[in-house]
């Protein structure tokens, strides 16, 4: 009996193009970057982390003002035992409660309080501000347009990677 193997060659390139790679890098260092600004503007102007208004404004938008820890830490692109210390954190201060899931024994849900709702509103436009004048106004209308359009485009991308992983398919 004859058995014939076929082989697959891939035919991609291991690694990046030079452009590919100044890209690269440079979005490295912009997002690091970036981060680390908006965190220390406000942790000076708000005593407040990051991390944690970023917690604050994802439970604003939420309904009823709650979310389920992991959605929440989704949401605020963390961990989950991240995101449990984060909220720890913001109950002390306050500002988030937090309680057990209705029909979930394990689950559990954070809910803006008033006053985490005031400090979110209290603190808000001076991180627009930061936000506006880092990112947006170097920007003409037009590369805002383009940067609009390859944000969402990157995003499609890493979203429908997302569901490939989850229904776990070979066709994607």
């Amino acid at each position: 009996m004859n058995i014939q193997l076929t082989v697959t060659v891939m035919t991609k390139k291991p690694w990046l193009s030079d452009q590919q790679q100044r890209v690269w890098r440079s979005f490295l260092q912009v997002t690091g970057a970036l981060t680390e600004r908006l965190d220390r503007d406000l942790r000076r102007d708000a005593q407040l982390p990051l991390t944690y208004y970023l917690v604050l404004a994802m439970l604003s938008e939420a309904p009823d003002r709650s979310l389920r820890m992991s959605d929440l830490a989704r949401a605020a692109w963390s961990s989950p035992s991240r995101m449990s210390h984060a909220v720890d954190r913001l109950e002390e201060a306050g500002w988030v409660e937090r309680r057990r899931a209705a029909g979930d024994r394990r689950g559990q849900v954070a809910t803006l309080t008033e006053s985490g709702h005031r400090r979110l509103t209290a603190t808000a436009p001076s991180h627009a501000d930061s936000v506006r004048s880092i990112v947006f106004d170097s920007l003409t209308p037009e590369q805002l347009d383009t940067f609009e359009q390859v944000c969402g485009s990157i995003l499609q991308q890493l979203q429908s990677g997302e569901s490939c992983e989850a229904e776990d398919t070979p066709a994607c």
